[in-house]
């Protein structure tokens, strides 16, 4: 019996990886080093920018790192798309009054 050696196919999402990393890794770190960050524009913390900044992390994190979930569902909650999403979100609660 023989293995055949499986050789890896180039990612063709590659950049979407690595700025859905980037995204992920730059939240968590602005949110380290910065907390002011989760202040919305009313000087209080706002809770609904928050999930949609940590949202954004978690799809960045896990989509960056190449896992792809099973489920339908949980491939769109961690798509790059849905990372993209969470930031206009949390964008929106942001820099509206």
């Amino acid at each position: 019996m023989t293995i055949a050696a499986v050789t890896p196919e180039p990612d063709p999402q590659g950049f979407v990886r690595f700025f859905s990393l980037a995204v992920g890794l730059g939240i968590a770190l602005a949110g380290t080093i910065y907390p002011p960050l989760f202040i919305g524009s009313k000087g209080t913390v706002d809770h609904g920018m928050m999930v949609a900044l940590f949202w954004a992390m978690s799809a960045g994190l896990v989509r960056g790192v190449g896992f792809v979930p099973r489920k339908n569902v949980w491939k769109w909650v961690f798509s790059g798309w849905s990372c993209i999403a969470g930031l206009l979100v949390a964008s929106g609660f942001r820099w509206t009054v």
